[in-house]
């Protein structure tokens, strides 16, 4: 999730930031991270499972929030700045902060992003998967898939000495080969990126998803931080609806956000919200 009571201070934030107030974790504490990133995991595999055709985006909430607090967790989102629910549901052109409820129903055909946080021992784990909801157009699941490559391309480049704009600079290398290939064009949404992420959910550095290697803060060992591309098949600007949370895109172009909290480790990216498998 990112942090859209606060966009001002999300957008472009890169250029001239240093280390300071970056948060080094121990191994210890990234171990503990990693519980908290398991639960995520669960929850958003939970979800996969249930979001079929005629079910609503409140339901899913509702079982992501049980099995996060089963697993003696808390939700990140719920009361965040506000926000009423414990994962954010966005359906085709919303990319982020869709509000679950249950009055939308999911149909054949919609794409379905999920992102999802949650605190056990007060440490934050944070995803997001976009999910098809029964048989989806074809474009839609290239959009799907080229996010989500572009998520791993970016895990890959987060190792010790690497500068945080190496990361923003192989998810948009990521993209525009997938554009090549595929002969069309993705909008890189400009406004909403990654971030840092420990005991807090949003931390210090920004993560924008394009730019120019080499710039930023240098990756350390202990750093952790939650890598999250999100894609429209049309314009990179978006908008905010009336309920001050949910971004869609200005085109009503589809959207998709994959995302996955990654710790800097001796042995490179460490994915603490994936399953081993």
């Amino acid at each position: 999730m990112n942090d859209s009571g606060f966009l001002g201070t999300l957008r472009a934030r890169v250029a001239g930031l240093s280390n300071r107030g970056i948060e080094l974790k121990s191994v210890g504490e990234i171990e503990a991270m990693r519980a908290a990133g398991l639960v995520v995991a669960g929850a958003l595999r939970l979800v996969a499972q249930h979001a079929k055709p005629g079910v609503s985006t409140g339901e899913l909430d509702e079982l992501a929030e049980q099995h996060i607090r089963d697993a003696g967790a808390v939700p990140s989102f719920k009361g965040y700045h506000g926000f009423p629910a414990s994962i954010c549901a966005s359906v085709n052109e919303q990319v982020v902060h869709g509000i679950p409820n249950r009055s939308q129903l999911l149909v054949e055909g919609d794409l379905l992003s999920v992102d999802c946080g949650a605190i056990l021992d007060n440490w934050h784990g944070d995803s997001a998967v976009t999910l098809a909801i029964g048989a989806i157009s074809e474009a839609d699941q290239r959009l799907s898939d080229a996010t989500r490559k572009a998520l791993w391309a970016g895990i890959e480049a987060a190792v010790p000495g690497a500068k945080l704009t190496d990361l923003s600079f192989a998810i948009e290398t990521a993209v525009r080969e997938a554009e090549e290939a595929e002969g069309r064009e993705y909008g890189i949404v400009e406004d909403y990126g990654g971030h840092g992420i420990g005991r807090q959910m949003h931390m210090e550095p920004y993560l924008a998803n394009y730019g120019k290697p080499g710039k930023g803060p240098k990756l350390k060992v202990g750093m952790a931080i939650a890598i999250e591309p999100m894609l429209s098949l049309g314009s990179p600007t978006t908008e905010v609806l009336d309920d001050d949370w949910t971004v869609v895109t200005d085109d009503g172009s589809r959207a998709a956000h994959w995302e996955h909290t990654v710790a800097i480790t001796d042995n490179g990216p460490w994915v603490l919200t994936a399953f081993e498998d």
